[in-house]
């Protein structure tokens, strides 16, 4: 049986859940050093979708500068933001400084390619004083 509606791609479900959930993530190179060029961001967009797709994450969207990235991830509930954050720092690290080793050593040292930090934002959805009112609107019940 046909559904009613158009279903949203983005909405998906599980065998008790239904999702959708986004995070905007953002990396930075060590000490902000102007490292990257565009075949290196190139590669590292390579690397991060297959980590992704190791969570069973989906990259949607990846650009970066000469000293930082933007991720747009969506992921599965099942999934610890943070966990998938670290491989895909660490594992682009040490991919990149394999792929990359000479040029990196001009700019990064230590064996550091993403400074220790990120910056990490759920997005997708209606604005949070939507999901306020609509939540305040609920018919409580009474006594």
């Amino acid at each position: 049986m046909a559904p009613r509606w158009n279903p949203n791609p983005d909405v998906r479900t599980g065998r008790h859940v239904v999702y959708n959930l986004h995070a905007h993530l953002v990396f930075a190179t060590k000490y902000r050093r102007k490292a990257f060029t565009d075949e290196m961001l190139t590669r590292c967009e390579e690397i991060m979708r297959e980590v992704c797709t190791d969570f069973e994450a989906d990259l949607k969207q990846f650009n970066g500068e000469e000293d930082h990235v933007h991720l747009l991830v969506h992921y599965p509930p099942k999934v610890q933001l943070s966990k998938l954050v670290n491989s895909l720092k660490g594992i682009s690290a040490r991919l990149l400084r394999k792929d990359y080793d000479a040029h990196v050593r001009r700019y990064l040292w230590g064996g550091h390619v993403w400074s220790g930090s990120y910056f990490a934002g759920s997005c997708g959805g209606a604005p949070v004083t939507v999901v306020q009112q609509y939540i305040e609107r609920q018919k409580r019940p009474v006594g």
